[in-house]
């Protein structure tokens, strides 16, 4: 049995860990507990491991701790190999916050998005960055360590050097290579699967 606690983390960071503690317990299967303390994570958790096959149970406990409780049962091992070439997945992000409206929360969302992407399995081949998103690639961002994490991974980092330019970034690149539109636009049509944020 795994127990992991993810109090005062913010989602998707339980999934996250509970889906590496399956995989380390491998075709065996066995027991993994998560204690969480807000129901969004619950929630989360759940959705994750029925979509896993697996059982998954939950109880509220004292000061707004819940603890959900996965049995992964024998046989069910979680998907852990592949290179990042092989996922044939180009992310283009063109802007440095997530979706419309706060942002600061969009900020968040996108930290969230890029710490999600370094985490799956396999990696995705080719990271684009252009326009304010241009900035996240810089040695100030707060997702530098998750982006160099990828590209060790094998992950292709590009960044856009007429935007590097235009925000006066060129020196504070801190992963990844310059790339012209040209480049960003081959990726991103030579692309077997594109998220374009």
């Amino acid at each position: 049995m795994i127990t992991i606690d993810a109090l005062g983390q913010v989602c998707p960071i339980p999934v996250i860990r509970a889906k590496k503690a399956l995989a380390e317990l491998g075709e065996a299967g066995g027991v993994v507990t998560v204690l969480v303390d807000n129901d969004i994570s619950r929630q989360n958790l759940q959705k994750m491991a029925e979509g896993m096959g697996y059982q998954a149970e939950y109880l509220e406990k004292d000061n707004g701790v819940i603890e959900v409780t996965i049995v992964a049962g024998e046989g069910c091992a979680v998907e852990t190999s592949g290179t990042a070439e092989d996922s044939g997945l180009v992310v283009a992000i063109g802007r440095n916050t997530m979706g419309e409206g706060s942002e600061e929360l969009g900020r968040i969302l996108l930290k969230g998005f890029i710490y999600s992407l370094r985490e799956l399995t396999p990696p995705p081949a080719r990271l684009l960055f252009f326009n304010s998103g241009a900035h996240l690639t810089s040695k100030d961002s707060n997702s530098i360590e998750d982006l160099k994490a990828m590209a060790a991974q094998g992950t292709i980092i590009q960044t856009c050097g007429t935007c590097l330019n235009y925000y006066g970034i060129t020196k504070q690149l801190a992963v990844g290579q310059v790339a012209n539109m040209y480049d960003i636009v081959t990726a991103m049509a030579e692309a077997k699967r594109l998220i374009n944020i």
